[in-house]
């Protein structure tokens, strides 16, 4: 596909910031040429007066949330981040099958591209549901149009098998993306979290990392369960440059080091842990390896950097204007990487063409020097009128380009209703780290 773009103000790099007048062209799914003026020739873009971005990258995203929006809960509340796992997420995951999980998938491509967030890191569970979950994954959001990096959670709190069944997975969907199956795919190791790992389950799930050498996409010391988990990961070498670490929040500074000096990326998901609770990433000792995620609630970037920038500040006033693009620069690495494309999450020649068309009109002078304060304090997932991935129209004037959008919401809602129902004859997990049961027995 041959296509130009006008007449735009083009932000080429988020960091380092640079903004210019610029025409792109594009061809074969990628950047070819970038001028002031080019020559029109086939089919064009009219982009004059708008701003076009790099496509955002959610980083750490749980895409089987999306049919959760105004769940029914009638259970005691939660107290504590265990018992939200326990009583509304464990519960959930357990509920899924596979047509619930396509929805869930599509409504969250849906959001995702309207949105102007190109590629979805998703971290999926459906531990009654296990086997091809990560094809009906891929599948929809290659359907909407958006790339995805996927990994199925391992986790032994629902038995030995599952765990297994999980390990499995994963490995079958990194034989299934290595055979080109789906190109706009690509597939990590997934592990819950070291406090619901057995040892042999962790080093099963770091010998598959290590030996397709994709990397291990893990929830760590989110909450204060899971605090020691920097040092346990890091004997069992689950700790290292392609280590996808979501959360940080409760790590000490020895833990903090182990992460930089290993080069691991941390996804910072703000929204998430002020929702649960469960405290503020050490975001001065962690470095500048942090990426941002929504670990679920959308993916909405624009709404994650932003609140993410504020609650940085309202840390320290000294942060920079331009810390929520340089996390957004991050996550674009870490797509790089696994896409093998050093040039994505920029508009450069040669770059794949994830390219975000926003229609604003800047009330103040836009350049490289003020990009971050209409970022933080202008722009929005509502200025959002064209994305495209890899060279493809995948949203055209608000409207995504390749599926029935209104379609999309008739199914989930049917499916939000089937899930729901079962979700009512599914009691809270019983499974608790062996240092909190310890504590209720004891009690």
């Amino acid at each position: 596909m041959s296509l130009l773009i006008h007449g735009a103000t083009v932000v080429t790099s988020l960091d380092p910031v640079a903004v210019e007048r610029l025409d792109v062209r594009i061809e074969n799914g990628r950047v070819a040429a970038l001028a002031p003026v080019l020559d029109v020739a086939g089919p064009t873009l009219d982009a004059t007066d708008c701003l076009v971005i790099p496509g955002n990258v959610n980083a750490h995203m749980h895409a089987y949330s999306a049919l959760a929006r105004g769940m029914p809960y009638r259970l005691d509340p939660p107290t504590n981040f265990l018992e939200i796992l326990q009583r509304v997420w464990w519960r959930l995951d357990r509920a899924l099958d596979r047509h619930s999980i396509r929805a869930c998938a599509l409504v969250a491509a849906r959001e995702a591209a309207l949105a102007g967030t190109t590629t979805l890191v998703d971290h999926h569970a459906s531990p009654n549901a296990i086997d091809g979950s990560l094809d009906v994954l891929a599948d929809a959001f290659e359907q909407v149009g958006i790339r995805s990096v996927l990994a199925y959670e391992v986790t032994d709190r629902d038995g030995p098998d599952r765990a297994a069944a999980g390990i499995a997975e994963n490995e079958r969907f990194l034989g299934e993306v290595a055979g080109g199956g789906h190109p706009l795919a690509r597939a990590m190791v997934g592990a819950h979290a070291s406090f619901s790992l057995s040892d042999q389950t962790l080093a099963d799930c770091v010998a598959l990392a290590r030996d397709t050498q994709t990397g291990l996409h893990i929830h760590v010391a989110e909450d204060a369960i899971d605090a020691g988990a920097v040092a346990r990961l890091s004997g069992a070498g689950a700790i290292w440059a392609r280590t996808l670490v979501a959360h940080a929040v409760h790590v000490d500074r020895a833990g903090a080091e182990v992460l930089r000096d290993r080069t691991a990326t941390i996804v910072h998901n703000p929204r998430s842990n002020m929702n649960n609770g469960v405290g503020r990433a050490p975001l001065a000792w962690l470095g500048e390896r942090v990426a941002l995620g929504t670990d679920g609630i959308g993916s909405d970037m624009f709404a994650e950097s932003g609140a993410g920038c504020l609650r940085r500040r309202d840390e320290d006033l000294a942060t920079p204007a331009d810390w929520a693009l340089r996390r957004l620069h991050r996550s674009a690495r870490l797509a790089a990487c696994a896409f093998a494309e050093p040039l994505l999450g920029a508009i450069a020649v040669g770059a794949p063409a994830d390219l975000v068309v926003l229609d604003y009109a800047a009330p103040t002078p836009l350049d490289a020097s003020s990009l971050a304060g209409h970022w933080l304090f202008g722009l929005s997932a509502g200025h959002v009128r064209d994305v495209l991935v890899a060279g493809e129209v995948v949203v055209r004037d608000r409207h995504l380009a390749r599926v029935d959008e209104d379609a999309i919401g008739v199914q989930a809602r049917e499916q939000a209703r089937r899930l729901w129902q079962r979700l009512e004859d599914i009691a809270p997990h019983p499974f608790a780290p062996p240092s909190r049961r310890a504590a209720v027995g004891a009690g």
